[in-house]
């Protein structure tokens, strides 16, 4: 399994018994786990055992330990595979099997949520239009200004869910401030696929 230099680093934290004795290690595995399947933006870094760990250096493992548990959920490693990376970050066997519990535990529960996620974000297919000119308000004031409908026609390339329409109304100045906007992300885009 590849894994970036930074997370090399933070398990190389987590396995240094300086920072993280056992129950503390335990802890955080834990808390690491839950982080990612818990819908609220906590982390479960809170928790009181942790408090006693400088905050960069748990910040740091609490990133490592997450990326690895998603690629390994990813990859669909077995035990092999995980006490062998975790074995280079320097875990002993201790360690390694309170991991690989925890994984145990989780994994199941961690494939449904990567399944629940798609492949691609949705996107547009096909934009209707329709200009109204609106001459009068519901309280019978004078208003004489043009108005856009418009309906974005939106589809998933997974079949999870069907297709939907965005629709929406604005004057000329908002398309405008519209179309601005989306020629400046397809400029960027463009750019960042370039370089």
């Amino acid at each position: 399994m590849e894994l970036s230099d930074s997370v090399q680093k933070g398990l190389q934290y987590l396995a240094d018994p300086v920072h993280f004795d056992l129950k503390t290690f335990t802890t955080f595995t834990d808390a690491a786990f839950q982080s990612l399947l818990s819908s609220q933006s906590e982390c479960g870094l809170d928790n009181p055992q942790l408090k006693n760990i400088d905050q960069t250096i748990l910040k740091h493992c609490h990133l490592a330990c997450t990326t690895f548990i998603l690629e390994s959920v990813k990859q669909s490693a077995d035990k092999s595979t995980i006490s062998s990376c975790l074995e280079d970050a320097s875990f002993d066997t201790e360690r390694i099997d309170v991991f690989y519990s925890s994984y145990q535990n989780h994994k199941r529960i961690l494939e449904s949520l990567l399944e629940s996620i798609g492949r691609s974000p949705p996107h547009i297919t096909d934009v209707l239009w329709r200009l109204d000119y609106c001459i009068k308000n519901s309280h019978v004031h004078k208003v004489n200004q043009p108005s856009y409908l418009i309906s974005l026609h939106v589809e998933n390339d997974d079949s999870a869910g069907p297709s939907k329409d965005v629709n929406f109304n604005c004057t000329m100045e908002q398309l405008q401030d519209l179309v601005g906007k989306m020629k400046d992300a397809a400029k960027s885009l463009e750019k960042a696929t370039q370089s």
